[in-house]
């Protein structure tokens, strides 16, 4: 049972030397990575709508 509360001792001072090295990023870096991520998803989102539109054109006429 020591052995395991040495053991998990252990392992939480491993863990807090490693977030110690974790670089965050700024609240600046976060905003505008957000911000190009929210554009992406415009973006795309309007070209699938354009591709599903002419698709389904394409195939109303070919089915009539």
């Amino acid at each position: 049972m020591m052995e395991r509360v040495s053991q998990f001792q252990s392992y939480l001072t491993d863990v807090q030397s490693e977030i110690k090295k974790v670089v965050w990023p700024s609240r600046k870096d976060t905003t505008q990575t957000t911000i190009v991520v929210f554009g992406m998803t415009v973006v795309m989102s309007l070209f699938l709508w354009l591709v599903d539109t002419i698709l389904a054109s394409l195939v109303q006429l070919v089915i009539g």
